[in-house]
């Protein structure tokens, strides 16, 4: 059973995307579903993957 909520570099270790990227990803004026606790990003990732879905339709879409 997989963890709901993961760190950035538990999920750049599924290789959806690189640890870089999803860094940069959290910065923008669009960030992934996450939660911040002290420092430590925690990504809801079910809901991660839901948001990649969306964001990549709407790309190809534009």
């Amino acid at each position: 059973m997989m963890k709901t909520f993961l760190t950035v570099r538990e999920v750049s270790k599924t290789g959806i995307l690189s640890e870089y990227a999803l860094r940069l990803m959290l910065k923008s004026d669009n960030p992934p579903p996450h939660i911040t606790i002290n420092k430590k990003v925690m990504i809801n990732y079910p809901l991660f993957i839901e948001w990649l879905d969306t964001e990549s339709k709407k790309a190809v879409n534009v």
